[in-house]
């Protein structure tokens, strides 16, 4: 039995195609011209992207570091070490090697701990003056038990 794989297809080729091609070398000429633009231009984009991310990166790391009060020459350090540039990468870059650098970084206060304290005192300042249902029963026992104007007129002034 023999072992041939190829396709009778590919017994009928063309002997006139074969020698149109090879005669034609204007052809083989500009598909190649054709490739080296490509090329050249594959190229040309790579370098861009490159600079564009390059420079993103950077912008990322110099807001972070504004954010946190820190010198913006450390941004060349942190761009060595950290291959994934974003906020987050940064901000544990900083809590792992700010040491090295005397930055010491205070974990902030997460801002549902600063909104409820915001709205305990926004309460304690409502309840403080208000009237609680003790309060306002010992407020009418007081003006049913007063004799004259004058004791009215006090009890105002002390409400005040």
């Amino acid at each position: 039995m023999s072992n041939n794989y190829w396709d009778d297809e590919d017994e009928d080729l063309d002997t006139d195609t074969v020698e149109q091609i090879s005669d034609g070398s204007d052809l083989l000429k500009k598909l190649r011209k054709a490739k080296r633009a490509d090329e050249k231009r594959i190229k040309e984009l790579t370098e861009q992207l490159e600079s564009l991310s390059k420079a993103q990166r950077e912008r990322t790391v110099k807001e972070v570091l504004e954010k946190k009060g820190v010198n913006p020459k450390a941004t060349r350090i942190i761009l060595k070490d950290l291959e994934d540039i974003s906020e987050e990468s940064v901000n544990s870059w900083l809590e792992d090697n700010g040491d090295l650098f005397g930055i010491t970084t205070t974990k902030d206060e997460a801002p549902v701990d600063q909104q409820n304290l915001a709205a305990l005192r926004q309460q304690d300042a409502v309840t403080q003056g208000a009237y609680t249902p003790d309060r306002a029963q010992d407020l009418s026992m007081q003006l049913d038990n007063m004799g004259s104007a004058d004791d009215l007129i006090a009890f105002l002034r002390t409400q005040e």
